[in-house]
């Protein structure tokens, strides 16, 4: 496309005016006046066409570029801070940044403008992370620990709503980030522009701002109960600074605990005996967390379950107790939970797993290997692809979720339901004729995030290989739609607990007998969009045994009787149970610690 200059009108060269060759000041212009301005016309001219409108424009934009390095400052970092309060402060970080921007030479100061706006975009998108992880693990982001949950991410995203809704996401959140540098980037580069047109301005506003500041500091100034003054952005960095250093310091912290054991030095044929010729079988039941118990609103049907489930097996001549464990997670981590309760050690982050499993550290499950008499075994329907931290746990054989012999469908993220996962190893394990003692790690994935569609109890004879859940399943809830409302989450969390807790104490009931030992626990608790953001990380754990001696075993542990704990019963730290289940169970009962 051409683009065609219109020159202005030249003044007539008719009689009565100049011709080419006249003296210009025949036609009324001077000489050496400026030269004709050129407008170039359509798209190009529209500033001097509608210069009102260009005005308007040039102010909104700036406006704009304002609120948006404004609300980078202020922008909480958690979704329930958000709020029109928290804008309507004065963040110190922004007089500061406008103060050294004016500060710069000039011809350093468009740099400074650029690298300050990418800054701010990534402050962004690091409050935005937050925010996710806040809502799912009730902390913030990890700086040098965490970047392997984002893969890990991806993946539950994918398992609950298809590879079209994971790769939506992955694309969204690549071009968020995007144009958040981009953005950002550019709003600071005109408001550092504006405060270089107009520096004797800027450096008197600058100036107001920060006594402003300082004076709403010096004498409290708040607006509905929130300072104005606010150097929150830069508290925030701090602290994160601070994580980064516990971070690498925590590795030589975790190395000093790891290396004492308890029972490092003990025979094996010192270990264990309390539970000699028993199967001993401990099943994680996912985000069963102690909001399942106490939250009014869930408390009545799970209460029905617990109390439903204490006297079916009591009928079936078992005796239960049960106490609460303090898990290092929320919300999310079941692994770290996993290997705190069975390594002895607070797994408390990514990088003491990584050196946990990579370590000679020996497990619950390690020394039931080491004592003898045992099988054991793992039934894992979570695990999908190649576990080889599973060897590290000292499990004989694994049963994932391709060799449990399942042809059903997925319930969203959950491959498995738990009563089916509890049915195969009946059949694959529990099961056979003239096997030796099992020791075996089960989890029960139902129970996860995000509740929906959840499968129920049917008759187990009907099982099969599974395609009997092809139905059930089209009966169930569609998660984006229970994710619209806080209480429909928290209603098929309910109910998907209640299914697990189901699970369990038919399969004991119908399975179990007199060598039977069931330890069972939630590893933590689930996501703070059921626990209404409480920060308690409280899980029910429980023993189920038809044998009088082995709950004899624990009668000083004080727990309650049968599957519910007491609001007041005993709270260790999940980090604690290795060490007092083994005392329990050895030689001496509780005087076996060395």
């Amino acid at each position: 496309m051409s683009l065609f200059i219109r020159p202005r009108r030249l003044p007539d060269t008719t009689e009565g005016g100049a011709d080419q060759g006249g003296d210009p000041a025949a036609s009324g212009e001077s000489v050496g006046s400026t030269p004709p301005v050129v407008t170039p016309p359509g798209w190009f001219g529209w500033r001097h066409r509608w210069p009102r409108t260009a005005r308007g424009v040039t102010v909104g934009t700036t406006v704009l570029a304002g609120a948006l390095v404004l609300f980078a400052f202020l922008m909480p970092n958690r979704v329930e801070r958000v709020g029109v309060d928290a804008f309507v402060r004065l963040p110190a970080e922004g007089v500061l940044l406008a103060a050294l921007l004016l500060a710069l030479p000039s011809r350093w100061r468009r740099t400074g403008a650029v690298v300050s706006g990418v800054l701010l975009g990534l402050l962004i998108v690091l409050k935005l992370v937050d925010m996710g992880f806040h809502q799912v693990l009730a902390r913030p982001f990890d700086l040098v620990l965490d970047w392997i949950l984002l893969d890990d991410a991806t993946d539950f995203v994918r398992e609950s709503f298809g590879r079209g809704g994971q790769v939506l996401a992955v694309a969204g959140v690549i071009v968020l980030f995007v144009a958040l540098l981009v953005v950002m980037t550019l709003a600071t580069v005109r408001l550092t522009g504006l405060m270089a047109r107009h520096r004797p301005v800027a450096v008197r506003t600058t100036l107001v701002l920060g006594v402003v500041w300082i004076t709403c500091v010096t004498l409290g100034v708040r607006v509905t109960g929130v300072p104005v003054a606010t150097r929150g952005t830069s508290e925030m960095l701090g602290n994160r600074v601070e994580q980064v250093r516990a971070g690498l310091r925590d590795a030589r912290v975790f190395e000093k605990e790891a290396a004492v054991d308890a029972f490092a030095k003990t025979p094996p044929d010192r270990l264990l005996t309390g539970l000699r010729g028993k199967d001993v079988l401990f099943t994680f039941i996912e985000s069963y967390g102690r909001v399942a118990i106490d939250d009014p609103a869930m408390a009545g049907p799970v209460d029905t379950a617990l109390k439903n489930g204490t006297r079916r097996l009591e009928d079936a001549g078992f005796a239960s107790r049960s106490g609460w464990l303090k898990s290092p997670v929320t919300g999310a981590g079941s692994w770290l939970a996993h290997s705190t309760f069975l390594s002895g050690l607070w797994i408390k982050n990514q990088q003491r797993y990584r050196n946990l499993t990579t370590s000679d550290r020996m497990t619950l499950t390690k020394y039931f290997r080491k004592a003898g008499g045992w099988r054991t075994v793992g039934i894992v329907p979570g695990v999908r692809r190649a576990w080889p931290e599973g060897e590290f746990f000292g499990l004989d054989h694994i049963y994932d979720s391709e060799h449990l012999g399942y042809h059903g469908p997925y319930f969203s993220w959950t491959p498995v339901p738990d009563q089916f996962s509890l049915e195969a190893f009946e059949r694959l394990e529990h099961g056979r004729k003239d096997r030796e003692p099992i020791m075996a790690e089960i989890i029960l994935a139902s129970s996860h995030n995000p509740w929906s569609p959840i499968a129920h109890m049917i008759d187990w004879d009907d099982l099969g290989d599974g395609s009997v859940f092809h139905e059930i399943k089209k009966e169930g809830t569609d998660p984006k739609e229970v994710w619209k409302d806080p209480e429909k989450v928290r209603t098929e969390y309910r109910r998907a607990i209640e299914y697990s807790l189901s699970s369990i104490t038919e399969w004991v009931e119908r399975y179990g007998d007199e060598n039977t030992v069931l330890v069972f626990l939630g590893d933590h608790q689930p996501v703070p969009t059921v626990t209404v953001g409480s920060t308690n990380r409280d899980v029910p754990v429980t023993i189920v045994a038809k044998d009088p001696k082995v709950l004899d075993r624990v009668a000083g542990w004080n727990w309650t009787e049968g599957l519910k704990p007491a609001p007041d019963a005993p709270r260790w730290g999940m980090e604690k149970f290795r060490d007092r289940f083994m005392t329990a169970y050895g030689p001496r009962g509780e005087g076996e610690r060395q």
